[in-house]
């Protein structure tokens, strides 16, 4: 107990303490908020991966759409709907 007393009177001790509580707990960036920043970058960077990822596959369908001409026919009957002008085109809705 006397060692603490002898710390307890000098400044630059108890400034000192007081400025690692002051960043640790209530500071803007304390290891709260450094924890919280590194969970959301970490997800953020396996989001940004699988959108690479997915952008690479549109990417590759893309170039095989506009190679083959069926293939852009196909595509374009189921997607969009389009038909040529002789044939009649039904929708059938399932609910």
């Amino acid at each position: 107990m006397g060692k603490f007393l002898k710390y307890s009177k000098n400044f630059y001790f108890v400034f000192t303490l007081l400025f690692i509580l002051w960043m640790l707990f209530i500071d803007s960036n304390d290891f709260v908020s450094q924890f919280r920043l590194g969970s959301k970058l970490s997800e953020l960077k396996k989001q940004k991966e699988f959108y690479q990822d997915k952008k690479e596959v549109i990417k590759a369908d893309r170039e095989e759409l506009m190679s083959n001409n069926d293939l852009l026919e196909k595509f374009a009957r189921e997607r969009y709907l389009m038909k040529r002008k002789t044939e009649d085109l039904y929708v059938i809705v399932k609910e």
